[in-house]
């Protein structure tokens, strides 16, 4: 795959991190809809601004993981991404670690969410968190908060080596290395410490993206399965390890962040394809 100049990385950062301010839907219509759109799955459009037809659910317990923040009905995607959210939790759990913690995939009918992300929305992203509570699964209702740690230091100097283990690194490298996987987001911390100490084959930390935030969380995102010919792929990033120039911006650029908690959010609008539109009101 091609390799993007600084240049031009610096550009899509930018571009990714602006909100739109005209488009198609507002993130409300979608988040009401409490159930997928009828028909065959297709996902159609990009990830930051699609939709999601005949969404599967991911069963909110399986063999090594749970489901959390059940409430924001979230849990649904293409089912390649629920089997490769169940097979991830299978090889974890064969590796003798604690069950997963599964985040956002997608809702109903994909599209913007009110809150938390931009894309998820043609039901091929997930967030898998980095923190694993060892014993009994959570009470339904300790799920929706709980609690999370960050593996970077809280001052964002490096990484946190009280809270990072072996586990974590054996977590990302299975992950990327399983079928279906485009790219997985990181922390540039993270990245970093993988591209400093992993030894033998490092092939897999190709797939390792670095984007802001992904600190307590990585995201996965799978390339468009085959017969859905509306899904919008992603453009490539580079064909090494990316621990050269790709990673070096992170740290010679001025750092790009995330806004504060209680920042007042713009509606995101993005412009979505027209069949999004008839999908949204499909009884």
């Amino acid at each position: 795959m091609k390799r993007l100049g600084v240049s031009v990385v610096v550009s899509l950062i930018a571009l990714v991190l602006r909100v739109g301010a005209d488009g198609s839907a507002a993130a409300a219509d979608w988040s009401t809809v409490t159930t997928p759109a009828p028909g065959p799955t297709q996902s159609i459009g990009f990830y930051s601004a699609g939709c999601l037809q005949g969404a599967k659910a991911l069963p909110l317990d399986g063999p090594g993981y749970e489901a959390i923040r059940v409430s924001r009905n979230r849990y649904w995607g293409q089912p390649v991404t629920i089997d490769y959210i169940t097979q991830l939790s299978e090889r974890m759990r064969a590796q003798g670690q604690a069950h997963l913690y599964i985040g956002d995939i997608g809702q109903p009918r994909g599209g913007p969410a009110p809150s938390g992300h931009q894309s998820h929305q043609t039901g091929l992203d997930a967030d898998i968190w980095f923190e694993r509570q060892p014993g009994a699964r959570r009470a339904p209702a300790d799920r929706e908060h709980p609690k999370l740690r960050s593996l970077v230091r809280t001052d964002d100097t490096g990484i946190d080596d009280t809270v990072f283990n072996q586990q974590h690194v054996s977590l990302l490298r299975t992950a990327a290395e399983m079928p279906h996987v485009d790219r997985i987001f990181v922390n540039r911390w993270i990245k970093q410490r993988l591209c400093q100490t992993t030894t033998g084959n490092r092939a897999w930390l190709n797939k390792l993206v670095v984007w802001v935030g992904h600190d307590e969380h990585f995201h996965v995102r799978l390339y468009c399965p085959p017969g859905n010919p509306n899904c919008q792929a992603q453009a490539g990033y580079y064909s090494d390890d990316g621990c050269g120039e790709p990673l070096d911006l992170w740290f010679t650029r001025p750092p790009v962040k995330l806004p504060p908690p209680d920042a007042p959010q713009v509606p995101y609008r993005p412009k979505l394809p027209a069949a999004c539109s008839s999908l949204l009101k499909a009884p």
